[in-house]
Formats: C-alpha cells, structure tokens, sequence
C-alpha cells in the first residue's frame, strides 16, 4: 500500500511542476523559438545566401566542403551518399549566420522591451511625484484655514 501511495503522490507532484506558469512560459518559449528558427534557417538558405552567393560567383554555401576521406564529388550530398568522410565548412557558415540573424532579432527584441519597461518606470515616476487630488484637495483646505486665522 506505501508504494501505491508514493507513486500517486509522485503523480501529484510532477503535475504541479508541470502546471506551474513559468514551466508553460518555458514550453510556449521553446515551440515559438522552435517556429522562429525555421522562419530564420529558410530566410538564411532562400534568400541570403543566393544572393550572397551571386555575389561571390555563384557560390551555394551548402556545398562548400573538403573531402578527406574518400573519392572527391561536386556536391556535399553526393559526398554524403556514398559515405565520404568531409569537412562542411559552408554549412558551418550557414549556420553562423543563422545565429547572427537569431542574435540580432533578439537584441531587437530585449532592446525594444527595455525601452517599453523605461518608459513605463518614467511615466509612473512622475505620477508618483505629482500629488494626488487628495492631497491637493487637502492642501487647498490648509490653505484656506490658513488664511481664516490670519483674518
């Protein structure tokens, strides 16, 4: 019977670390970050690299590799297919510009929300200097039992 209940309790414990709001942020982050790595990989391979490869010459960076074991082919995929051991530095450099572009938007993206968060501590710095109608309402009456007394 202490098995059984340990293992429900076990049961319980996992799906309250699972339901708690920073585990879901954390999931929907990795699924969006996941989303947002395709959109990148495709903007890298379909868009930037063919036209930085048509500036340097037609050069497709995928197929940029150094066989070191192996007949040497054309392509990197044919050198795959028959099992040529290769070095693939043009991937490595798709790769590399992927992060640059991830990087960049990130940056963007922490840049513009600091931004947000400081206008947003200005503008409730200077509502809490301003006094509140209670406190203006309360010094106007000061004022004008000041001034009674004087009279």
């Amino acid at each position: 019977m202490a098995k059984k209940s340990r293992s429900i309790k076990w049961i319980h414990e996992f799906e309250s670390f699972i339901m708690r709001g920073n585990v879901v942020d954390l999931a929907v982050g990795i699924i969006v970050g996941a989303a947002f790595t395709s959109v990148v990989k495709s903007l890298v391979n379909d868009i930037f690299n063919p036209i930085i490869g048509l500036f340097l010459g037609g050069v497709d960076f995928s197929n940029l590799f150094i066989t070191l074991k192996g007949p040497h082919v054309k392509t990197l995929a044919e050198a795959q297919r028959i099992g040529a051991v290769t070095l693939n530095f043009g991937v490595f450099l798709n790769t590399i510009i992927q992060f640059l572009i991830i990087g960049f938007v990130v940056f963007l993206i922490v840049r513009g929300l600091n931004d947000i968060y400081n206008r947003i501590k200005t503008q409730q710095e200077v509502k809490a200097a301003q006094p509140t109608k209670q406190e203006v309402l309360l010094q106007e009456i000061r004022d004008i039992l000041a001034n009674r007394k004087q009279s």
